[in-house]
């Protein structure tokens, strides 16, 4: 079984947390989005769309997030030795599409300067011109990649979108608010799929320093997101390249990459 990712990616995130919970093992190669790793041909041949995570199992080849879990957990079942294959309850897969349609991109895009976000836009658009270029055969599939990056950079600048992606987020920490008042965790009492969800949701507004805006006015997701940093999941998936100094670490490193093969015209 193997994993394309990286850690930057909230996607990536809940499903490499899923892996870690069920102790599931699996080849985990990274594909660094900002640096453009996804767009190399092999990758675009296997998902044309460029995103990240994709799980490839043999020749089963999964994109959707949820779907990735899910099938997850079939795997963790029969490896247990169970006669029967569950899947997760009503309530926790209720939860899961619902943290799922939130789009964190826009939100995300938006807390990071502009001059640093165009630069990376930039980089990536020649990138992406580059591997076209590469690979002719794929250039349909670039080119919608291309309209894809210009349009995100219009819709930055819609005030419209970035509030209703501000709204999306507060009706759902609202929601998780009011249900974590009456269970310990998102969908009743014990860890469930539901919760990987949420956590790598709670860490990115860490990450982007908002966590007194979106975090510590709500006192029970402040319980909750303390409980479930002491997961050994969570050290390893987030942990491990985002709690303090580390993060500026992850982050440079890659910030130093873009900028050097900018300045080589290395794409």
């Amino acid at each position: 079984m193997q994993l394309y990712h990286h850690p930057f990616d909230l996607d990536s995130q809940k499903v490499r947390l899923a892996l870690e919970e069920k102790g599931i093992d699996y080849t985990s190669y990274h594909a660094n989005p900002i640096t453009g790793k996804n767009l190399d041909s092999s990758f675009f041949k296997m998902n044309p769309s460029g995103r990240l995570p994709v799980f490839q199992n043999g020749s089963h080849i999964i994109y959707k997030t949820i779907d990735i879990i899910q099938y997850i957990e079939r795997i963790a079942e029969v490896s247990s030795g169970s006669e029967t294959i569950s899947t997760s309850g009503r309530e926790v897969t209720k939860w899961m599409q619902k943290i799922q349609e939130w789009d964190p991109k826009y939100f995300s895009l938006s807390y990071i300067p502009e001059k640093h976000r165009l630069y990376v836009s930039k980089f990536i658009r020649r990138v992406v011109i580059a591997r076209m270029a590469e690979s002719p055969e794929l250039a349909g599939a670039y080119h919608k990649k291309l309209k894809e990056i210009y349009q995100t950079e219009e819709k930055l600048k819609d005030t419209d979108v970035l509030r209703r992606s501000k709204e999306h987020l507060v009706r759902i920490l609202d929601e998780v608010e009011r249900q974590l008042s009456e269970t310990r965790y998102l969908a009743g009492e014990q860890f469930s799929m539901a919760d990987l969800m949420l956590i790598p949701l709670l860490a990115r507004l860490v990450v982007l320093d908002l966590e007194g805006e979106y975090i510590t006015s709500r006192p029970n997701i402040v319980e909750y997101w303390f409980m479930v940093q002491q997961r050994p999941s969570y050290k390893k998936v987030i942990g491990k390249h985002f709690d303090g100094w580390r993060k500026h670490k992850t982050l440079l490193k890659t910030w130093c990459f873009v900028c050097i093969r900018s300045s080589l015209k290395r794409y």
